[in-house]
């Protein structure tokens, strides 16, 4: 099995006609995603590699009966995109816009309380089912289908525990990119439900990195609600409090919270081994499994 996508989801691409769009979309088709309908407003009609092209989501949604979208949209337009996907009966969006102002994305989180579709992101490389669907910019070529989950707020740090995963030869059921900015869609309190409730998902990989207490909430759940192990790995050790790194969600106040100490001391206290490399989080699943 898998979570929230698989050969059997009908993708919408918004911002197909973009470069970004445009170049992901024909990378989607590829890897075998089922790309029913691209959605810009005042480009309905046009074809791009052969997707039909609609003015609204709600347009493709009707006219090809899809349940999921992924957003290329530059970032001050990023947040009505996502908006339009969360008014219509999609399952599930998918942000992979960089750079949505803050206040945008507080307007999209209040609306998310409101409608049943889930969004994934934005800042985010998406998410990948192996062998069945991709859904943003993740590269195909490294994820094997197998029985491992993986949730985490780094692209890179992704498709590192991915490689060293795939290299000794254990597959993944889906991954989750969830974004590393300070307002986001899925956390990783809702990923690791969703893998927990997947009878195929065997273990999980959970990476975090300093700032905000996402990952401390996510191990006291991890400690009162999973029965699924769990590895972990926080990035960002050596950052300095205060300072920005590379994610806006990245920063730690310096009151103690939001550590990369705090965060492996909360998941070594739910019983979370948390290795110092991707290999060492490797060899803990080998170990978990």
């Amino acid at each position: 099995m898998s979570i929230l996508v698989d050969d059997d989801t009908r993708v919408v691409v918004q911002g197909i006609t973009g470069g970004e769009g445009k170049f992901h979309a024909e990378q989607m088709i590829e890897y075998g995603t089922n790309v029913v309908a691209g959605a810009v407003p005042g480009k309905g009609g046009q074809e791009v590699g052969g997707v039909p092209v609609y003015d609204t989501v709600d347009q493709a949604v009707e006219a090809e009966d899809a349940d999921a979208s992924v957003v290329f949209v530059p970032p001050a337009f990023a947040a009505d995109a996502i908006f339009e996907g969360l008014d219509t009966d999609l399952d599930l969006v998918v942000a992979i816009t960089e750079g949505i102002p803050t206040q945008d994305m507080a307007k999209v989180y209040k609306r998310l309380t409101e409608v049943d579709t889930r969004l994934i992101g934005p800042n985010c490389p998406g998410i990948i089912t192996p062998g069945e669907a991709k859904l943003g910019i993740l590269p195909g070529n490294i994820f094997e289908s197998g029985n491992v989950g993986l949730v985490s707020r780094s692209g890179t740090l992704t498709y590192q525990v991915v490689d060293s995963l795939t290299s000794r030869g254990i597959g993944q059921t889906t991954a989750i990119g969830i974004g590393g900015d300070p307002i986001i869609g899925t956390d990783f309190i809702g990923a690791l439900e969703l893998f927990e409730n997947d009878p195929d998902t065997h273990a999980v990989v959970m990476c975090g990195e300093i700032g905000g207490e996402d990952e401390e909430e996510a191990a006291e759940y991890i400690a009162q609600n999973m029965d699924t192990p769990v590895a972990g790995f926080i990035a960002g050790r050596t950052a300095p409090p205060g300072k920005r790194m590379g994610h806006a969600g990245a920063i730690v106040s310096g009151s103690g919270t939001g550590t990369a100490e705090s965060k492996i001391n909360a998941l070594n206290d739910a019983g979370v081994p948390v290795g110092d490399t991707p290999e060492e989080v490797a060899d803990s699943i080998e170990d978990l499994l």
